[in-house]
C-alpha cells in the first residue's frame, strides 16, 4: 500500500493555509503548513517527508522568488516538486515563477480541480 503524500504549504496568509489544508485533507494528503519561507527552508533541512511544496510567491521577509532556488539548490530535495501558488496572475507572472525555479504555477483564487490536476501530474 502507498503511503499518503505530505504537502508542504507555505503562506502567509492564515486564509489561504486553512483552504490549501482542508482541501488537501479532504483529498486524502498529510500536510505541514509554515507562514514564512525561512520556517520552510527549516522544515526541508530536517528529515521530515514531503513530497511537494506549494509556496505563495509573495510573502514579507523572504518571497518565493527568493526561497524557491534556495529549496531546489537542498541536498536531497532537487527532485521535490514546487509548485507556485500566487494571486499574481499577469502576462509574464507564470514565466517569473518557472524562471526562479517553480516546477508549475496556479494562480488565486484557487480552483481545486485545477490544483489537482497539477499535483497527480508531479506525484510519482
Amino acid at each position: 500500500m502507498e503511503s499518503r503524500k505530505t504537502i508542504l504549504i507555505i503562506d502567509d496568509d492564515p486564509r489561504n493555509i486553512f483552504a490549501l489544508s482542508a482541501t488537501l485533507k479532504a483529498k486524502g494528503f498529510d500536510y505541514i503548513a509554515c507562514s514564512e519561507a525561512a520556517e520552510a527552508i527549516r522544515v526541508m533541512e530536517s528529515d521530515q517527508q514531503i513530497d511537494m511544496v506549494l509556496i505563495d510567491m509573495m510573502m514579507p521577509d523572504m518571497d518565493g522568488y527568493e526561497a524557491i532556488p534556495i529549496m531546489k539548490k537542498m541536498k536531497g530535495r532537487e527532485k521535490i516538486p514546487l509548485i507556485a501558488v500566487t494571486a499574481q496572475a499577469m502576462v509574464g507572472d507564470r514565466d517569473k515563477c518557472l524562471a526562479a525555479g517553480a516546477d508549475d504555477y496556479i494562480s488565486k483564487p484557487i480552483d481545486v480541480d485545477k490544483l489537482m490536476q497539477v499535483m497527480y501530474a508531479y506525484m510519482n
